[in-house]
């Protein structure tokens, strides 16, 4: 009895995701005399169970002998739900090393085992490392090579790698010595101001292939520049979509946290992280539902595109087609830069400190102020059109643009290269007066505190919001936009003229 009792307290640790949350799970065996079993209890997933028979062809194929024995494994917190193939080389180490003393000390395991007795890499493994290292929870990690490799680029983090379950078990048993594995360094330019931050000077796409468009263009540099949200509205081909995909490679440059957080999302999306310092840019069909768009799920919450832009650009091209469901709940991840989604089971927040950036022609023909084609339109329906995207939702819009018709004789007169040395040095003002987060994104004490106007600017300021009736979110939005525009023009306090042009982008 006393045999089996220390057997039973043997233990390893591992983790599973409850939204983009890793939470930490202690993996327990026990054996006992009895008919041979093999079971798994503690709210298993079915990729989880199916683990018995992986971790059992393993176990058999890598040379040992599978214990006819009663064995019970327990997950831990047994009133978790547990999801992912990544407990496969936790377990099978536990039934490997069951009659030996061996200290799984601080590691965390993770991987899914081929019936051979491979290890390979599971798509969340990364995630959950990150997540794990975030809360202060990891210092070491046995998990397969590939993510090994990525694993390494987390900072206090080390990654042992192995290929086999063999070489797991020689590891623990100290018949196999594994360094841990070196880290790569990001290809990605640096600038250096309160730390690090990395971005990428390579243009897939160039500003300066968009023709005239000035208006919008600068538009564009100030959303970019201080993460503000933007909408365009003109004619078909007048350039409102190639404007905003041009944003995403002119964004401020991102720290080591944002950069490891985008790996992150790409390696839940099934991507492979390529660790580029590029933000991203999500761009869903207006047909999109509303759970692909916000997230959901019936047992567990899933993410949705507003949380996979966090921290890049959330693009909605032909925007009164969308739903008028969706754009309405988008009010809550604008206004707070959070999400909650809530079921039975679970109840997840995800960060959504994205830049929306919108894209609608002024009427359903596309023609309403153009001045070579006729607007087929009557007026029931440009109302009707118009009146899809509400008074509450377009005040969360900090930039409006209405663009002029295309115009072949005009010339690019900005590079993306240019837009983009412009915005890093926004970039570094902004950091130099010890700001965490961009302006579009302060709260009203950061406001106060960042938004220093002068006297003149001030007064002007209290005139407009009489004159036009400007609510409290609309003067907020005006002080930060006119931060933005001074940090562009090289000014450390807001002038008149910085606030007149916030004024003329402001939405009619």
């Amino acid at each position: 009895m006393e045999e089996i009792s220390e057997k039973r307290l043997k233990q390893i640790r591992s983790a599973t995701l409850e939204g983009a949350l890793a939470r930490e799970i202690a993996i327990e065996a026990s054996f006992t005399r009895g008919l041979p079993a093999f079971s798994i209890v503690g709210l298993a997933d079915e990729a989880i169970k199916e683990a018995k028979d992986r971790v059992k062809s393993a176990l058999l194929l890598s040379g040992y002998q599978f214990p006819p024995l009663k064995i019970t494994v327990s997950l831990s917190p047994s009133d978790l739900r547990k999801s992912g193939s990544q407990m496969d080389l936790p377990i099978a180490l536990l039934i490997a090393l069951q009659n030996e003393m061996i200290d799984f000390e601080d590691f965390f395991c993770f991987g899914e085992l081929g019936l051979d007795g491979a290890v390979r890499p599971s798509p969340a493994i990364f995630a959950l490392t990150l997540s794990l290292a975030t809360q202060g929870a990891i210092k070491r990690v046995l998990c397969d090579r590939a993510s090994a490799e990525q694993i390494a680029r987390i900072p206090g983090v080390e990654a042992f790698a192995v290929a086999t379950l063999n070489e797991a078990i020689g590891f623990f048993r100290k018949d196999r010595a594994i360094e841990p594995t070196p880290s790569a360094a990001f290809s990605a330019q640096t600038l250096a101001v309160d730390q690090p931050y990395y971005h990428e000077s390579v243009f897939e796409c160039d500003f300066r292939e968009v023709r005239g468009q000035k208006l919008a263009k600068r538009a564009a540099l100030i959303a970019a520049a201080g993460f503000h949200n933007l909408l365009l509205s003109g004619a078909p081909g007048c350039g409102k979509s190639m404007i905003i995909k041009r944003m995403a490679e002119i964004l401020p440059p991102m720290s080591l946290a944002e950069l490891l957080t985008r790996a992150s999302l790409d390696s839940l999306e099934g991507k492979t992280p390529d660790f580029k310092a590029v933000r991203p840019l999500r761009s869903p069909h207006h047909t999109a539902t509303r759970a692909s768009i916000f997230g959901g799920g019936s047992r567990e919450s899933k993410m949705g595109e507003t949380a996979l832009a966090n921290g890049g650009i959330l693009f909605f091209d032909e925007l009164p087609h969308f739903p008028k469901t969706i754009l309405e709940a988008m009010r809550e991840p604008l206004e707070d830069n959070r999400l909650l989604i809530s079921r039975v089971n679970s109840k997840i927040t995800y960060e959504t400190s994205f830049l929306f950036a919108g894209a609608m022609n002024p009427c359903p023909c596309g023609n309403l102020f153009s001045k070579t084609r006729d607007c087929r339109c009557n007026a029931s329906e440009i109302a009707r059109y118009q009146s899809r995207l509400s008074d509450p939702f377009l005040d969360r819009v900090d930039l409006f643009v209405q663009m002029a018709d295309s115009d072949p004789q005009a010339v690019g007169d900005q590079s993306s290269a240019e837009l983009k040395e412009q915005v890093l040095r926004a970039f570094a003002r902004q950091k130099e007066r010890g700001q965490e987060r961009l302006n579009g994104k302060l709260n009203d004490k950061e406001t106060d505190r960042y938004c220093v106007f002068e006297s003149e600017a001030e007064e002007t300021l209290i005139s407009a919001a009489g004159r036009f009736g400007l609510s409290a979110r609309a003067i907020g939005k005006l002080r930060r936009v006119s931060r933005t525009i001074a940090d562009l023009n090289d000014r450390a306090a807001i002038a008149k003229i910085d606030l007149l042009e916030a004024l003329s982008l402001r939405r009619r």
